[in-house]
């Protein structure tokens, strides 16, 4: 719902109100679920023209451009239209608690709604976007500590039905910021390494969350929620998938420790109480830590088993 800030060519665009309406109703047909991510771009892109007019091209103008008003208003927006034309929603990257209790009330009067938030709005805040720099930067944008605090609430009373990364990898050079303009950097974090081990130190270690309520909001629940049968489960007859995690582990994360073409991320000097020493697919040992990968692709596509509907 809002511009991607990418000058790249063949870049996408955002929907206006009239395709996402249009969308709505022929998706609705289908019974298929329409992933949103919830600003909106008339202001956001407004705000930023407004500061780079007046020379504030720091990362507080860029801050002050995506405030917490424009997301939580277009996921009021998206309920309503959504309400009208019977589509089921998905909200991504939520980085609110106003914008998740917005999805839990629609929830409780019967629309077909759910939304993720991701693990560096669980993480990281302003003040360390100032800190790490363009490394840092993302759309919605990071949040201040008391509205971070507030997303947590929400997440601890069961309010949000994944936790996820929302990987957005750029090279290096997409990244840097040789003009001083923190609009003219790609926005999007490279978090899928960590997810796991750091949502774990987080959220488990720090007390937050239990162990049930970790491995439903990071396997279960997005199993569940796009319908993928057989994961998201330790039982017979379910495919095993299992990252083992040793929560006695401390290590600071470098770069050489990133697996990623482009190994950046914001996450580089922090010290993460936790590490993923193994993980299978389907019972195969692919990653076993101090041994690399197993670079031989075995995985599948698998199809959402939670259609429902006419989809011609």
């Amino acid at each position: 719902m809002a511009t991607t800030g990418s000058d790249e060519p063949g870049d996408f665009h955002n929907v206006d109100d009239y395709d996402l309406y249009r969308g709505m109703q022929a998706i609705a047909k289908t019974g298929l679920r329409l992933s949103l991510h919830a600003e909106n771009a008339v202001l956001t892109d407004r705000l930023a023209a407004d500061a780079i007019a007046h020379h504030h091209t720091d990362i507080q103008a860029y801050i002050d451009s995506r405030t917490p008003m424009v997301e939580v208003e277009a996921v009021r927006r998206a309920l309503y239209l959504a309400k009208q034309t019977g589509c089921k929603l998905h909200f991504v990257h939520l980085s609110t608690g106003e914008s998740v209790r917005e999805v839990h009330r629609a929830q409780v009067e019967g629309q077909d709604v759910t939304c993720e938030t991701c693990v560096h709005y669980l993480t990281l805040t302003t003040e360390d976007f100032k800190r790490i720099g363009p490394l840092a930067k993302c759309s919605p944008a990071l949040r201040t500590p008391a509205v971070q605090a507030d997303l947590w609430r929400e997440v601890q009373a069961g309010h949000v039905n994944a936790v996820t990364s929302d990987h957005s990898p750029a090279p290096v050079e997409m990244k840097a910021n040789p003009n001083n303009n923190i609009f003219e950097v790609w926005g999007g974090i490279s978090g899928a390494q960590n997810n796991l081990d750091l949502f774990y130190d987080v959220a488990v270690k720090s007390g937050r969350l239990s162990l049930q309520q970790f491995v439903q909001l990071t396997a279960a629940g997005p199993a569940k929620l796009f319908g993928l049968k057989g994961k998201g489960q330790l039982t017979v007859g379910a495919d095993a998938d299992i990252a083992l995690l040793d929560p006695s582990q401390s290590y600071t994360l470098r770069a050489e420790d990133l697996y990623y073409k482009n190994p950046i991320s914001a996450y580089v000097g922090r010290q993460i109480h936790c590490r993923v020493t193994r993980t299978l697919l389907r019972g195969k040992t692919i990653f076993e830590l101090g041994q690399d990968f197993d670079e031989q692709p075995t995985g599948q596509f698998l199809k959402n088993q939670n259609v429902t509907g006419d989809a011609k």
